[in-house]
């Protein structure tokens, strides 16, 4: 149970804090970047709020209480945001009881859905335009940032090469989005949740 709590708080805490680094940098994004480079450097620009090792995410359809309910954790989740950034994937049980409380303070069953809540939330964020607000699914946004690079002669082959393993990388580590239904609900509350992240 330790040992799985850890793995999930590791994870929303990537998550949330890179929600939180992503929306507040999303308005100056036109386009999605790999969302790799949140893992990598801790900076999350609009494409990076799925920053969480993707692989893990459990993929559910969203519905509009689970993201209100999430939009209001945010004040608490906001005030232990540095303990959760701190303890990365080993968190000590009085944080894991704190996140627990939180959880059920809003209306999630165990942490566990809160988890599974904010990551769903933050596949769709990925995935929205800044500039127009319309989705683009991560995967194909990588795919096609990976294609210019490559056509771009103007970048040393040096840096091309870091810069296609890397996109790469991100590519195989982001999933496709599984309930295209969950696009209309994020996008309704998109201010409140941006708001709610800053």
């Amino acid at each position: 149970m330790l040992v799985s709590m850890a793995k999930m708080t590791g994870r929303v805490g990537v998550v949330l804090v890179g929600l939180w680094a992503g929306l507040a940098a999303a308005t100056a994004q036109e386009t999605p970047a790999p969302p790799a480079a949140a893992t990598q450097d801790g900076a999350a620009p609009n494409a990076d709020a799925a920053a969480a090792p993707q692989d893990n995410v459990k993929q559910i359809k969203l519905t509009e209480d689970q993201v209100k309910r999430f939009i209001a954790a945010q004040t608490d989740l906001a005030a232990i945001a540095s303990k959760i950034q701190a303890a990365g994937d080993s968190p000590d049980p009085a944080l894991q009881t704190e996140l627990e409380g939180i959880a059920k303070k809003h209306g999630f069953g165990d942490f566990s859905e809160l988890d599974d809540v904010a990551a769903n939330i933050s596949i769709v964020m990925a995935g929205l335009d800044s500039a127009t607000g319309n989705f683009v699914d991560p995967v194909e946004a990588l795919k096609k940032e990976r294609d210019d690079v490559q056509k771009d002669s103007s970048i040393p082959e040096a840096d091309k090469k870091q810069l296609l393993d890397e996109l790469t990388e991100a590519i195989g580590t982001t999933p496709n989005l599984e309930y295209k239904e969950n696009i209309e609900i994020v996008k309704a509350h998109k201010a409140e949740i941006e708001k709610a992240l800053q």
